[in-house]
């Protein structure tokens, strides 16, 4: 897993490309013979690393223990549309 300095040095990275769509997400064991979960992230962090993702500039962001960037992709991008328009008018 990565580390709380690592994500935001990611969140920089991916804003100074230019991206306004973030998803971020818990790895979670699907069976016993796949690699252990070394720490749960509680669903408090991820609404501190939505809230930092919004302050630094991501129009969208989904982030949850149970996030998957393909999951909801489709309202996900209907929703980033939207602000997009909103933000720009076009």
């Amino acid at each position: 897993g990565e580390t709380k300095e690592e994500v935001m040095q990611v969140m920089d990275d991916m804003r100074s490309a230019g991206v306004d769509f973030i998803t971020i997400g818990q790895y979670l064991q699907p069976t016993r013979k796949h690699a252990a979960i070394e720490r749960f992230v509680t669903p408090e962090e991820f609404k501190a690393y939505e809230a930092i993702a919004r302050a630094k500039g991501f129009l969208m962001v989904s982030a949850s223990p149970l996030t998957r960037s393909s999951h909801h992709a489709g309202d996900d991008f209907a929703r980033l549309k939207a602000a997009r328009l909103a933000q720009t008018g076009r």
